[in-house]
């Protein structure tokens, strides 16, 4: 699940890096996005033959729990099956972590999941936008800001290595995902 806000003016902002990284994943897997359900856009498909589902909700990022809960919800999934993609301030643009759990670090994305599903038991990858460039910078400014060029290709080669962390976390290892791209 990426998150993220929908309407075109958010499409190449920081806090719209989850909906990038699920876009890079469905294209490097062959899935198309396009169905609307869930109060979300979803595509169906397979990544190294395990069945997925790539949601993309459309409540814009404060509601994102809406729609995660309707979709797991219909499927019976547990939390524990659901990996988020999304944007962190606490690291630079190119870096990423995989947690299992945890708070919401005062991501309004997480706030919303987390209320919905009545859980913090879910894999995250939270994918690094920068921060602010001082502290007296309004944080809701900075997220909804575009990237610079610079950070923007930063970002984007870092999706390769996102979705080969996804593969590894859907085959179960999320141990060795961990591992592999949780450096520094």
């Amino acid at each position: 699940i990426g998150l993220g806000n929908p309407d075109k003016k958010y499409e190449k902002t920081k806090h719209n890096v989850g909906f990038m990284a699920i876009n890079y994943i469905a294209e490097k897997n062959n899935i198309q996005i396009n169905k609307n359900k869930f109060n979300a856009i979803i595509g169906e498909g397979t990544i190294d033959n395990f069945k997925v589902l790539l949601i993309k909700p459309q409540t814009y990022m404060n509601n994102s729990g809406e729609a995660v809960f309707a979709a797991m919800d219909f499927y019976k999934h547990p939390s524990e099956n659901i990996v988020i993609l999304h944007d962190d301030i606490n690291f630079q643009p190119g870096i990423f972590r995989i947690k299992t759990n945890g708070s919401s670090g005062g991501h309004n994305g997480l706030k919303s999941i987390e209320e919905h599903l009545k859980t913090k038991e879910y894999k995250r990858i939270k994918i690094g936008v920068g921060s602010k460039p001082v502290d007296d910078y309004d944080l809701a400014d900075w997220v909804l800001g575009k990237f610079s060029e610079e950070n923007i290709k930063i970002v984007n080669n870092a999706f390769s290595d996102i979705n080969d962390a996804v593969k590894l976390i859907i085959a179960g290892k999320t141990a060795e995902a961990m591992n592999r791209y949780n450096r520094s």
